[in-house]
């Protein structure tokens, strides 16, 4: 397998000012397509993604698990892996090699880079490591990778207004153990920017636990809002 042969969908919403770069690195990195799947924005971004050279630009219903769903079904018949990237992380140029590297590339995610120099953003990184290698749960921002037949086997992305990325690794963890590698993608700070380091991911923690205790993904998402 070469890099060629995986195909990247990047999801996105008003994403005018990120979905280039995302497109970019997935291109530099040496995919065989990359997928653009825009909810319905109101700005620039499906321009930006043509100018960019997405090789398919589509539009779907807003929310990711729909729209990450959308890009999958229009992935081509001859590629063997889909890799999932969100508009504002970026593919560092080998990360795809990473994955031909394996001998059995079943589903994993990458190690992350988040651009901010600031010390907190390490122990993000660490914690979000050790959350894939002990809980085997990769989330959205770690550029989930998956083979296209066990994506296939295993239904695809729940098409919930939040948490589609952790529903779809407690799914997949049952198959086999994600792949941590050694990446890295590099991620936006900016939510964590927006609303504090500390508040944004106790934020986070705490919708987790509410989603593993049953609560509605329509309702976390007015949380998470």
């Amino acid at each position: 397998m070469t890099p060629s042969d995986i195909s990247v969908v990047i999801p996105a919403i008003n994403e005018e000012s990120t979905i280039g770069l995302a497109i970019r690195s997935a291109l530099l990195a040496g995919a065989g397509e990359v997928i653009v799947v825009d909810g319905g924005s109101d700005d620039s971004t499906i321009l930006e993604a043509k100018k960019w050279g997405a090789t398919k630009v589509v539009k779907s219903f807003p929310g990711r698990g729909v729209q990450l769903n959308a890009g999958a079904a229009l992935v081509k018949a001859t590629q063997q892996v889909v890799l999932f990237l969100h508009s504002d992380n970026q593919l560092n140029s080998e990360c795809l090699k990473q994955i031909c590297e394996l001998d059995d590339p079943i589903w994993g995610a990458f190690r992350q880079q988040i651009d901010s120099p600031r010390w907190l953003y390490r122990w993000l990184e660490k914690g979000n490591d050790l959350r894939v290698l002990l809980r085997r749960m990769p989330f959205g921002d770690q550029a989930i990778f998956v083979s296209k037949e066990a994506f296939n086997r295993c239904g695809g992305f729940e098409e919930i207004p939040l948490m589609e990325d952790v529903s779809f690794s407690a799914k997949m963890r049952k198959v086999a153990r994600p792949e941590l590698l050694r990446g890295p993608i590099q991620v936006s700070s900016r939510r964590w920017r927006r609303h504090g380091v500390i508040a944004q991911t106790l934020k986070n923690w705490c919708i987790q636990v509410a989603f593993a205790l049953g609560v509605k993904a329509e309702t976390l998402r007015d949380w998470y809002r």
